[in-house]
């Protein structure tokens, strides 16, 4: 009888699942025809003269040698790892503020609420926000003028460096309530009483925050980092467009940017803004395998 009921057992986990699985295959079916095929046709177009209109004839790797020939490519891909320093940013000023929210300063609900309001707007539309608020007759020249600091007035996007500047400021800006709940979240699952027992054991703000939250958010951290960083190199389109259009010349132009711009606006490109998405796609990947190795490692030396 026992091995009756083993069997009985064994066959109906085995039938769980069987019935898990076919209850996931279409899922991985659309989540395959969406996402797989796409990549597989750019790749395949990336060897390809194909304007949109005409047959692609294969060309083999020109596309990529034209690239990498081309001054206006590595502009975008320094472009791209340059605003990478917002992740830092955010990341900081995230932990930061869901550590004062967490702790429930003053008017904490009403700040929670504040700091998630960019997350709900198109981020073209705070693009052009940025445009206008830093614009040459803007209302930041106008505070600078005010305040006694008119000198430093100037049109930032006129200058690659300060555009990219602004830029940041408006990527930290977006995503800041994103990060902020994503940690508040994290400490809403540490245990009180691990809290309480350093208080207890006479542990002040700092300290309870240095030694006990922020260790127990690592795992937080990492995906926050990894997510940031694709983030940053595939979500920037509608903040370059909307700001500058990679302007002045090819200057704040990024690679997502540019594969627009090989595609619709220049002769129609799209073997070569295939190529650029491919590349961008294996830049990508190698960057978060580097993460994520350099992360576990960390917490290798941390145990």
């Amino acid at each position: 009888m026992p091995a009756i009921a083993k069997r009985l057992n064994f066959d109906k986990g085995k039938r769980r699942l069987l019935h898990s699985w076919l209850s996931i295959i279409p899922v991985l079916i659309i989540l395959l025809a969406i996402r797989a095929y796409p990549i597989v046709v750019a790749f395949k177009m990336s060897f390809t003269n194909w304007d949109g209109l005409f047959q692609q004839n294969f060309i083999g790797f020109s596309n990529y040698i034209h690239l990498f020939k081309n001054i206006n490519f590595w502009i975008a891909l320094r472009n791209s790892l340059v605003l990478l320093i917002n992740v830092p940013i955010q990341l900081i000023l995230g932990i930061i503020i869901a550590v004062l929210l967490y702790e429930r300063v003053c008017g904490w609900k009403f700040f929670r609420a504040v700091f998630y309001v960019p997350q709900v707007i198109s981020a073209i539309i705070i693009g052009y926000l940025f445009k206008v608020f830093f614009g040459l007759s803007g209302p930041f020249n106008l505070i600078l003028s005010k305040i006694g600091l008119g000198l430093f007035s100037r049109e930032w996007f006129a200058d690659p460096a300060t555009a990219l500047g602004v830029i940041v400021v408006c990527l930290v800006w977006f995503n800041l309530g994103w990060q902020t709940i994503l940690f508040l979240g994290g400490m809403a699952s540490i245990s009180p009483s691990v809290l309480e027992a350093a208080e207890i054991d006479g542990a002040n703000f700092w300290q309870r925050t240095f030694k006990v939250v922020l260790p127990m958010l690592t795992n937080v951290l990492e995906y926050s980092i990894v997510l940031s960083c694709v983030w940053t190199f595939t979500q920037l389109f509608p903040f370059i467009y909307s700001m500058t259009k990679g302007g002045p010349g090819y200057d704040t132009s990024t690679l997502d940017y540019l594969i627009y711009d090989k595609a619709f606006v220049y002769g129609n490109r799209l073997g070569e803004a295939c190529a650029i998405a491919v590349i961008l796609l294996v830049v990508i990947g190698i960057m978060t395998v580097i993460e994520i190795k350099f992360l576990n490692k960390s917490n290798d030396w941390g145990e």
